[in-house]
């Protein structure tokens, strides 16, 4: 089955500095992988390549079979490539429903006007928002304008989804509802997602395989226990095994 996502020895440099160095994964549909490591280590710089906010220095790119190495960012969106941040990104001065009609705007839906309006109440439903759909988002708390911002990539019907810290400071019924909606959707093979995170329990919940970076590079990848097992990904990040003493 041909990935959704490949990445082949991509390498980025700032410079002097090299943030990502000779990173190759590769993401299945349906499937859930989660970016583990520590602190600048080069996780978001990884997502910042494949969204096509930066350009790779060496190394390619594909989605879906398209070299995306040198797209821009709104062609590689309309390949079904959507993401959030680790800071949610929403319009506040637009109401929660509003928010979603705004890939619609930028040129980056997939589903036309005819159902945009059906397809954003039904996600609003979805993550718990519907009786907030004329809230303005500001008066939202971070939590809440997380799930706005997930409804909104969704909304696109995206094929790929890529998540920076999703589960990071967010209140446990927000996070069972993230879990609840990535759980399904991957399952149906509708939606790839590459997570970052550091919640590693959240991330052992939901991936079939973890990747760890570590200045820039990959440490290890496979399975998600083995990965935590490893002695150099305990080293370089966690401390101890999961589950461990320490």
């Amino acid at each position: 089955m041909q990935p959704v996502l490949a990445v082949d020895h991509v390498a980025k440099r700032f410079g002097g500095l090299e943030a990502i160095s000779d990173v190759s994964l590769e993401l299945a549909p349906g499937s859930v992988l989660g970016v583990i490591g520590p602190n600048g280590s080069g996780k978001t710089t990884l997502i910042n390549l494949l969204t096509g906010a930066y350009r790779p220095t060496k190394g390619s790119i594909r989605v879906g079979g398209t070299d995306t190495t040198r797209m821009a960012a709104h062609r590689i969106a309309a390949l079904g490539v959507a993401r959030t941040f680790q800071n949610p990104r929403v319009f506040t001065t637009l109401t929660v429903l509003q928010n979603l009609f705004m890939c619609e705007h930028q040129g980056i839906g997939r589903v036309g006007l005819s159902r945009l309006r059906e397809d954003a109440e039904e996600w609003l439903r979805l993550v718990g928002l519907e009786q907030l759909s004329q809230r303005v988002a500001s008066e939202l708390s971070g939590g809440q304008q997380k799930l706005v911002e997930f409804a909104r990539a969704m909304v696109r019907r995206p094929s790929i989804v890529l998540m920076d810290e999703p589960f990071a400071g967010v209140h446990l019924v927000i996070k069972k509802v993230l879990h609840d909606r990535i759980k399904d959707l991957s399952s149906r093979g509708e939606t790839a997602f590459l997570i970052v995170s550091h919640e590693i329990p959240d991330l052992l919940d939901l991936s079939d395989a973890f990747v760890c970076m570590a200045d820039g590079a990959v440490l290890a990848a496979g399975n998600p226990q083995a990965v935590c097992a490893d002695e150099a990904v305990i080293d370089a990040y966690l401390g101890a095994p999961v589950g461990g003493q320490g």
